[in-house]
């Protein structure tokens, strides 16, 4: 990959009333014309999102949002896209002009940015112009702000230097695979072929697990389930990691030897990304359905729906044979995820290889706010094929102890 991935950057969002010179903010943290500045209140209407490099922190993402006072019916639709974006915030810079009155718009976006732990800034721009109420609020607050002029490019880099003051020690993911491997083990990618893989090119997880094990050294082989057994036996070594597509659990577990560690690129993101003993805890809850509980199946992005889709047809045939029961399915895609969701049984999510992790944490935090069992795509299919405990336990040193049995069916 030449890019780093969306997902894997830091996320900086850019809030505010309008006409408090976000854009032209964004502007001049990006050196680029990148979104539309404008005279006129509440030019910006839907997030603009804009990759950029900030050492040494590295790769993030720059993220101007609509105006947290905009009015109207199409004003309160333009809000709740910016109180999406909270979401996926890993630190947010508040920008005012000297002269506003700092009220419950601002100390609402304090609130939310307190409740979830992320650091944030306030930032008064237009600082070349008259008026010290925000400031002196700021100061009686003791809330950190800088003074800058997007305009005048004043206080630009001071701003870069503070956001990497700011940015969190943990904001970026637990590793794919790279604490679990060393340079010069043998690892096995097995990646079938079906009518739900994009032409041409593996599909990002894949990708991404891939570009580790080879930033690490690892000497990684490449097969279809269909050819696993001949890569095997042309080894000269055990392989030290066999990992696979979940779809394919049942085959490769019969073809590969126990004394083999086996895991697969759901599970790999479960924990990169969300909270695997969350979701190891959450499949048991396939046990307690009963005729017609709702299940939410949530992906994380959007994508051509295939006749083999897994959340959409694999899921619930899988869901019908082993539990015999009248399910009800509901699917939301992209940035969609139901705020209230006490009517479901169970979530069982994608890996996530879309979004990043504060997007994935807050789903998790809503469902045990919620007390509802989560799971991913992952966990799920290896609890069906029986074999969770095996795919987990490369990761299981990292795991609390879990009080309860893997095998189907098996609660303490």
């Amino acid at each position: 990959m030449y890019k780093t991935p969306a997902s894997n950057r830091l996320h900086i969002g850019i809030f505010g009333r309008r006409n408090t010179g976000k854009s032209s903010l964004i502007n001049a943290l990006t050196g680029q014309d990148t979104a539309i500045v404008s005279a006129v209140a509440g030019t910006t209407t839907d997030p603009v999102y804009k990759a950029m490099e900030i050492l040494p922190i590295g790769p993030c993402m720059l993220i101007d949002t609509a105006g947290i006072d905009d009015q109207g019916v199409l004003g309160e639709e333009r809000i709740k896209r910016t109180l999406v974006v909270l979401r996926k915030t890993d630190l947010g810079l508040v920008v005012v002009s000297p002269d506003i009155v700092i009220n419950d718009f601002e100390e609402e976006l304090v609130k939310t940015f307190q409740a979830k732990k992320l650091p944030f800034l306030f930032v008064i721009n237009k600082s070349d112009l008259t008026g010290s109420a925000a400031e002196d609020y700021l100061v009686r607050n003791n809330f950190p702000f800088l003074k800058v002029s997007a305009q005048a490019n004043t206080g630009i880099n001071v701003l870069k230097e503070k956001i990497m003051d700011l940015a969190p020690g943990n904001w970026s993911p637990i590793p794919l695979v790279a604490d679990i491997i060393k340079p010069k083990d043998v690892v096995i990618l097995v990646c079938p072929i079906d009518s739900a893989m994009p032409q041409g090119r593996l599909i990002l997880p894949q990708v991404q697990v891939l570009r580790e094990c080879l930033d690490n050294s690892a000497v990684v082989s490449v097969v279809k389930e269909t050819e696993l057994l001949d890569c095997l036996k042309d080894l000269k070594q055990k392989p030290k990691l066999v990992i696979t597509d979940s779809q394919v659990f049942e085959t490769v577990a019969e073809i590969l030897p126990q004394q083999v560690p086996l895991t697969s690129f759901s599970v790999i993101f479960a924990r990169h990304k969300g909270d695997l003993e969350a979701y190891v805890r959450g499949v048991w809850a396939l046990e307690d359905l009963k005729d017609g509980d709702e299940i939410l199946i949530a992906e994380a992005c959007t994508h051509h729906v295939q006749a083999e889709d897994i959340g959409r047809t694999k899921i619930p045939t899988w869901l019908l044979n082993y539990t015999k029961k009248d399910l009800h399915y509901e699917v939301v895609a992209g940035g969609d995820f139901p705020q209230d969701l006490r009517r479901y049984k169970l979530i069982i999510a994608c890996g996530g290889c879309m979004v990043n992790r504060g997007e994935i944490m807050h789903r998790i935090q809503l469902a045990k706010k919620a007390k509802v069992a989560i799971t991913n795509y992952g966990i799920l299919m290896a609890y069906l094929s029986g074999i969770l405990e095996r795919v987990v336990l490369p990761f299981k040193e990292g795991l609390v102890k879990l009080d309860m049995q893997f095998d189907k069916g098996n609660k303490k």
